[in-house]
């Protein structure tokens, strides 16, 4: 059967979708709303479909909807569309705070509609290349970093790009989230533009992740130890590295004295004979147009999608943890000096000169 498919949000991710629907098999774009009237107009001269400014006008001539919307704005339409027995795909963050979010877990559990979430990196072919190593992670680091967009100012970097990887670490673990340690700088909007956290999960697991939407150089990597080996990931090459240690590095029986009377020239024979290190070839694919398939292929089967509404709110409520440490993070010793928005009274400098005269002093 096929699934007739509004799009809400005529921005640039929604526009990608509109487009990207019409390649979908078993899908049909029915639609597209936005409050907008230069968007609205931009994509009448693109889309033979109806395009109207009440996404409700919609609703009764759909089956499902992709919400591309400001985030602010996520739960209510997704809500709206799920008591109305709509299928629900929804751009990341699925909510503004974890109790909306887990709010529409609810709803979709209710109404038993899908309810999927645009966290578009678990469809990047990189991440499925090195998913075999990346069981059982006990150490990751992430950097993604980006110009300054100009869009996505109703949320800060940590809701629009750190959550990417969040989203990521968790699919990797069920553990419970035990400590968040986190820092964070707004620089030219009213949130936060650049960020790093700290994440220690009850397994043992630590990620530490950084993100910035303030950087010359876009970046988007990955690096995972892990129980099997060692993976690096570049989501945006798409390239990845693997390294399979041998069994005795592994069970650590491995003694670097009884291989070699010579540490200093044991590189090369540490990487021929003890480390495998393999790069499988990455084929491009458009992990868009993959996400929509899944979501059209959750619906017709009544399977849980790859990122499922449960997984966009705990996206999010560890995100939200993200940005309350952030919000408690104290830049010196006098008063008012935290958050995002505080700037140290000193500079490194003088702060160091300060503590050394008072060392002398005493």
């Amino acid at each position: 059967m096929t699934q007739r498919i509004a799009v809400i949000g005529a921005g640039h991710l929604g526009k990608i979708h509109a487009r990207l629907l019409g390649q979908v098999e078993d899908a049909v774009l029915a639609g597209i709303a936005d409050p907008t009237p230069a968007a609205r107009q931009a994509v009448e001269e693109t889309f033979d479909v109806p395009v109207v400014a009440d996404y409700q006008d919609l609703i009764a001539d759909i089956d499902a909807a992709v919400i591309a919307s400001p985030t602010g704005y996520h739960a209510e339409i997704a809500s709206t569309l799920l008591k109305a027995g709509k299928h629900v795909f929804v751009e990341k963050p699925l909510a503004t705070s974890p109790e909306d979010a887990y709010a529409l877990v609810q709803l979709a559990q209710q109404h038993r509609r899908t309810l999927q979430v645009g966290h578009v990196e678990r469809f990047n072919p990189a991440w499925s290349a090195g998913h075999d190593v990346l069981r059982n992670p006990k150490y990751i680091e992430a950097v993604r970093a980006s110009r300054f967009p100009g869009r996505c100012l109703d949320v800060g970097v940590v809701m629009d790009l750190m959550i990417h990887d969040i989203d990521l670490v968790l699919s990797l673990t069920a553990a419970p989230l035990a400590d968040v340690q986190a820092s964070g700088m707004a620089l030219v909007s009213n949130h936060e533009d650049l960020a790093e956290a700290r994440l220690t999960f009850e397994c043992g697991l630590v990620a530490n992740l950084k993100a910035s939407r303030v950087s010359p150089t876009p970046a988007r990597q990955m690096q995972a130890y892990t129980e099997n080996g060692f993976v690096e990931i570049d989501f945006g090459a798409p390239t990845v590295t693997m390294i399979r240690p041998e069994q005795q590095l592994l069970d650590r029986s491995f003694s670097l004295a009884d291989q070699t009377s010579n540490p200093l020239g044991f590189a090369d024979e540490l990487f021929s004979e003890w480390l495998d290190v393999q790069a499988p070839v990455v084929e491009p694919r458009n992990a868009i147009l993959d996400e929509l398939y899944d979501f059209v292929i959750s619906i017709r089967s009544a399977v849980a999608p790859t990122v499922s509404g449960y997984a966009g709110a705990r996206a999010v409520e560890v995100a939200t943890a993200v940005l309350d440490a952030i919000e408690l993070r104290q830049w010196s010793a006098g008063p008012g000096q935290h958050g995002p928005h505080a700037t140290p009274a000193q500079g490194i400098e003088a702060a160091s000169r300060q503590f050394r005269q008072q060392r002398r002093a005493a």
